[in-house]
């Protein structure tokens, strides 16, 4: 055999090797992709109205993606039921069938799963055909995780091991009516993690290690740009410490109803909005034993009318809502005007606020009333005013609470209601409120008086209705200083149901309990009477902001505390 020939034989065999030998390694190293769709905070929004895209919608949007997406997971970050008539009406059953016809596998542990007590999980993963995840939420009378929910749970998709530890926000001890937490602790959703992971890692479960580990959370999470732009970091205390556990693969978020899809720490995170206007998305990607996580946001809402809706989905809904129609859809009376209400807008009282605190004052016969921003959940729109959308406005079952608080409690517990970023403004009625938002916490409150204009003094005693859940310290207000309190038992929402039906028509007021000050630096020529009378307040209420010994003196250059124009 010539040279030529043997170069062509040994060219030849190692093409027969390497088409022998190539393709296996090509599909060892060949990726495999798991997507991990989530929503958070659904609150019972099953019908389509407004940016809800419904239940419909949500179901057909979800199949949708199955057709595209063989390796799917759908899982819930928590607060599906509570929100909705429907879904308050019967405890939450419509979200169990909507839950069941998404294929939820697991779900967070939200505060408002609380709302109605812990005698429902057992039904709720039953008919919802799902898993309660919460690692951090122990029994105080076992010193163990509680009975009704699992630490984890490991889900295997296209030869993958996902696990899934669930954890709940420590904020849950105070955003929840306290007997229905009494008999649980929250703990430190990191230090929980951290167990959990080394726990998985070490391949202790009968399933062995898993192949990535997902932080399904009800913990909140915030970014600039509404998760448009990835590089945009993701912030929070809570996820940042999470994010901080060696060996958590991706984080999903919940609670305080952002839009997210960033990095914290160099782990990706994504939260969904909230009433399912959105799907958070969290792609898996693994090659060899490495993992690449990329987050994203799928708003929903955005291309709501490309949507088909699922035909037993809305089947299901037109069931319930037929049920139920003779109690949602009666008209109570009308509204004269919008009665909004964003408790993050502004620093105090919404014309919704302004109008349920004179009807809790007006119904406990008392002169002042204090209402938590996050216990009114939507506007009133001018219109009729149905009970269906009266449940909508207040889905919790609070009742009314009186008491006697000194100035000193009042004061106080005004301050932690005005501007307060992380809860929401409260609102109020029969006092008038000055103040400084621009202040630092705690001092912001300039000045308090009764609706007469009668100054709140410190020491004195001022009767005060609020809700149950306020008491004593829901949203970290501070009522335990207060006299004589009694627990009326009055359904809040029975007496605003009561208020529109006696009337016939309300009528939405300015929200102007509350006046916010600026700084007047006063001129030649001034006086602190000509200066009121400008600024539409008067020169005692300038005198007494001010802490002015004499009204009638005051000179050029002085700084003054007025009225915000």
């Amino acid at each position: 055999m010539n040279k030529g020939k043997k170069v062509l034989v040994l060219m030849m065999t190692l093409v027969l090797v390497f088409s022998t030998v190539l393709p296996a390694t090509s599909f060892a190293d060949e990726a495999v992709t798991v997507d991990i769709y989530s929503f958070n905070d659904f609150h019972g929004s099953l019908a389509e109205n407004g940016k809800n895209v419904g239940m419909a919608k949500m179901v057909g949007a979800v199949n949708a993606l199955r057709e595209t997406t063989p390796n799917m997971l759908v899982v819930s970050a928590g607060d599906n039921y509570q929100g909705s008539a429907m879904s308050n009406l019967t405890y939450g059953d419509p979200v169990s069938d909507m839950l069941k016809l998404l294929d939820v596998t697991v779900s967070a542990v939200g505060n408002h799963e609380f709302d109605w007590g812990t005698d429902n999980f057992e039904k709720w993963q039953k008919d919802g055909n799902l898993t309660y995840l919460a690692s951090n939420i122990y029994d105080r009378s076992t010193g163990e995780p509680v009975e009704w929910a699992k630490p984890y749970a490991i889900k295997e998709i296209a030869g993958k091991k996902i696990a899934f530890i669930g954890l709940a926000t420590q904020e849950t001890a105070y955003k929840t009516k306290a007997e229905y937490v009494s008999g649980v602790e929250f703990k430190d959703p990191a230090e929980s993690a951290k167990v959990w992971v080394e726990y998985l890692n070490s391949g202790k479960d009968s399933m062995g290690k898993p192949d990535a580990i997902i932080a399904l959370t009800h913990i909140p999470a915030s970014q600039n740009g509404y998760g448009e732009d990835t590089s945009e970091p993701v912030t929070g205390d809570e996820v940042s410490s999470i994010a901080a556990v060696p060996g958590i693969a991706g984080i999903i978020s919940a609670h305080n109803h952002a839009t997210v899809a960033g990095y914290n720490n160099g782990v990706p995170v994504v939260e969904a909005y909230y009433n399912g206007r959105a799907l958070g998305h969290l792609q898996l990607t693994f090659s060899g034993s490495d993992v690449k996580v990329t987050p994203a946001v799928d708003n929903l809402y955005k291309r709501s009318e490309e949507i088909t809706p699922d035909p037993v989905a809305l089947e299901t809904y037109e069931k319930w809502n037929t049920d139920l129609a003779p109690i949602l859809n009666e008209v109570l009376g009308k509204a004269d005007g919008n009665f909004s209400h964003d408790r993050y807008e502004g620093a105090s009282t919404t014309v919704l606020g302004r109008w349920v605190c004179e009807t809790m004052a007006k119904a406990a016969g008392t002169q002042i009333a204090i209402q938590n921003g996050g216990g009114l959940r939507r506007d009133i729109p001018a219109g009729d005013v149905t009970y269906g959308l009266l449940y909508e406005v207040m889905p919790f079952d609070n009742t009314l609470v009186t008491m006697n608080l000194s100035g000193a409690d009042l004061y106080k517990n005004i301050e932690h209601g005005i501007a307060n970023s992380e809860i929401g403004n409260a609102s109020f009625s029969g006092i008038m409120v000055d103040y400084d938002s621009d202040r630092e916490v705690g001092k912001r409150v300039l000045a308090i008086r009764l609706a007469d204009g009668t100054p709140i003094e410190m020491d004195k005693y001022y009767s005060v209705v609020i809700n149950d859940f306020m008491y004593p310290a829901g949203d970290n207000f501070d009522f335990s200083g207060a006299k004589d309190v009694v627990n009326t038992f009055t359904p809040i929402r029975d007496v605003l149901v009561n208020e529109i039906k006696n009337a016939g028509t309300i009528k939405a007021m300015p929200a102007d309990y509350a006046v916010e000050y600026d700084t007047y630096t006063v001129k030649t020529g001034d006086v602190l009477w000509k200066i009121a009378n400008k600024l539409g307040t008067t020169y005692q209420n300038l005198g007494q902001i001010n802490n002015l010994k004499n009204v009638n003196l005051i000179y050029e250059g002085q700084v003054l505390m007025v009225p915000q124009q």
